[in-house]
């Protein structure tokens, strides 16, 4: 298989498994599909960690493939491109990048699916489709300039260029930079830690972010009203406001 979903202690391991670039033919991308769809719906799943393995996380695109079809074809094909980067941008729970090597093209527009970008020090991200006559296509016009902002996305997406990872982390399309060895252990320890959180809470906070980004900010304050609201009917509430008023905070033990 071409990608895999290995769970451990609630972490879920979306890990791309095609040598040697990871390049993201259109087997790959409907298999990351299902398997972010898995990993939404299984209650073992508390978080994820989406991870290329040591050397790399994705390099894009398979070329060769994509060389192939003509209009007809990828007109048919482009929304299923999308949609299976918008299912693991769709997992309701925390969902963190593991970066090693070259993050480019579909590989880079992967990571932007993740709440959060721990990359290795050796770690090269960028859009480089206009290079190949092309736009980004997977979802890069429109998450890289709600992450780092319109000027800065367009300097990448119009140049091509590729980015390492002290620009990554300066400009924001990453949010920690570590030693290559260091990246899955790290981005492991931040999801594990948040599997131990409450669940339903982390659904609301993830929604409600993502959903303000896309609307305006009434529509953004009722949505996050309602989960407010909608979360004093757990059992997670429950347990935090008594273990805080019993014990202090940070205490808690969540169901």
């Amino acid at each position: 298989m071409t990608v895999t979903l290995e769970v451990a202690e609630g972490v879920g391991t979306l890990r791309l498994d095609r040598p040697p670039m990871n390049a993201l033919d259109i087997a790959t991308q409907d298999r990351l599909k299902e398997l972010a769809e898995e990993a939404a719906d299984r209650d073992d799943v508390r978080a994820v960690v989406i991870y290329g393995g040591e050397r790399v996380f994705a390099a894009g695109a398979d070329i060769k493939e994509m060389q192939a079809m003509d209009h007809a074809a990828m007109v048919r094909r482009s929304r299923a491109l999308q949609d299976s980067f918008t299912a693991v941008a769709r997992i309701p729970k925390p969902v963190v990048a593991a970066i090693t090597g070259y993050a480019l093209g579909g590989g880079c527009e992967l990571a932007l699916c993740a709440d959060y970008r721990i990359a290795a020090d050796n770690a090269k991200l960028g859009q480089p489709e206009i290079l190949l006559g092309l736009i980004p296509g997977a979802g890069g016009t429109q998450r890289l300039p709600r992450l780092i902002g319109p000027s800065k996305a367009k300097d990448l997406i119009f140049t091509g260029r590729q980015v390492k990872a002290d620009e990554a982390l300066a400009i924001g399309l990453v949010d920690r930079v570590v030693p290559a060895a260091e990246v899955y252990e790290q981005a492991h320890a931040w999801a594990a830690r948040l599997a131990q959180g409450p669940a339903i809470a982390l659904r609301a906070a993830k929604e409600s972010v993502d959903t303000g980004l896309e609307a305006d900010i009434d529509t953004g304050l009722a949505v996050e009203r309602n989960w407010f609201a909608g979360l004093f009917a757990t059992e997670d509430r429950e347990r935090g406001m008594r273990s805080f008023v019993e014990e202090g905070p940070g205490k808690a033990k969540f169901v």
